[in-house]
């Protein structure tokens, strides 16, 4: 069966391969080591820490920094139509310094652009934006949105963003009009409401309920109804608890549209239509109940398959999405829903479906 993986980390060996791209004092503020990236505020407990223990670049560092290893790994190994490349590297996290913020975001979708989109057809690419300035985040999504492999703008979740904020809608303006869609992914920066716990388990398990508010966000704001057309995906955050947002936003808005008079369908119904989720991690769960979310969902459209690569919960295809699936819901997991999604045919031709050709 075809598979199109929707969440795979592309990554440098150093933050030092980014120089070549930034213009100054930005080149020399990496250079000289006055900044080395983003720090995480807690210690991976698994043997390859954050990342799956067998991925070593040539140089013996534990990211995923070489294309010949990621094709042997997972494009080759599961015989992938595509992979979309979401990265890990988000300039968004930086919360000062506005200009360093734009320069990191660029020189990385430029390097991204050189050493992964050149180097294989199956790779869809996705634009790393600092959105904290959402009006020159807007020039780099048009800057980039002219590579063909390009499909989406990635808007990281950290712990100070709701993206159904108004400030924001010059991003979501600039991905409308360039026909991207648009990707939620939590950093490490993302926690809940009192805080990331005292373990890293916790924190962990707490992943979703960063995402949750997004969703939340978006529909009630009115980024639904303001760009109809517009798709968004949550990556990397579980599933099982959509059809709770989906039944509470339905009751709030029944009892309290009067507050948002913009929003001109039911939440569940904008959800069902045009968002997207991936199944990583998935759930430790019988085929039985797989059946029944998806029943619980009201759309077998909604989710889409996503390994994770190369990270340490890595969700093998053939073990994550049981066989004793449907075959007709297990083909739209793998990759019936992205292709959709993301406007893609057959494996190895990439097809862009204009606007108009959609409606």
């Amino acid at each position: 069966m075809k598979i199109i993986d929707t969440d795979v980390h592309e990554s440098f060996a150093t933050i030092k391969d980014l120089v070549p791209y930034l213009p100054e004092p930005y080149r020399g503020m990496i250079a000289s080591g006055a900044w080395r990236g983003f720090s995480q505020p807690f210690a991976y407990t698994s043997p390859g820490n954050g990342n799956r223990a067998d991925v070593r670049s040539k140089d013996g560092s534990a990211s995923a920094s070489d294309y010949g290893q990621m094709r042997d790994q997972i494009l080759d190994a599961y015989d992938l139509s595509y992979a979309v490349l979401t990265g890990y590297f988000y300039p968004t996290m930086l919360k000062m310094q506005y200009g360093f913020g734009n320069a990191l975001a660029s020189a990385y979708n430029d390097y991204v652009a050189e050493h992964w989109l050149s180097k294989d057809e199956r790779f869809i690419g996705s634009v790393q934006i600092f959105a904290r300035d959402p009006n020159a985040a807007a020039l780099e999504i048009d800057r980039m949105a002219a590579h063909p492999q390009v499909r989406q703008v990635m808007l990281p979740v950290v712990d100070d963003i709701a993206y159904g904020d108004p400030t924001y809608r010059p991003i979501f303006e600039a991905a409308n009009r360039n026909d991207l869609m648009v990707a939620f992914h939590h950093t490490t920066q993302a926690q809940g409401p009192y805080g990331m716990g005292l373990h890293y388990m916790e924190r962990h398990t707490l992943i979703p309920i960063s995402l949750m508010p997004q969703v939340i966000s978006l529909v009630v704001n009115g980024l639904f109804d303001a760009y109809p057309r517009l798709k968004f995906m949550i990556l990397e955050g579980g599933f099982s608890w959509l059809p709770h947002i989906m039944w509470r936003l339905d009751r709030e808005y029944r009892q309290g549209r009067v507050e948002a008079p913009w929003i001109k369908k039911l939440p569940s119904q904008h959800i069902r239509e045009r968002l997207r989720l991936s199944t990583q991690p998935t759930e430790d769960i019988t085929v039985d109940q797989w059946v029944k979310l998806v029943d619980l969902m009201g759309s077998d459209e909604i989710l889409v398959f996503s390994t994770d690569y190369p990270h340490f919960d890595f969700d093998d295809p053939h073990m994550a999405i049981p066989r004793a699936l449907p075959a007709d819901l297990r083909e739209k997991i793998l990759w019936k829903n992205a292709a959709d999604f993301y406007g893609l045919s057959a494996p190895g031709q990439r097809r862009v479906v204009s606007r108009d050709a959609a409606e």
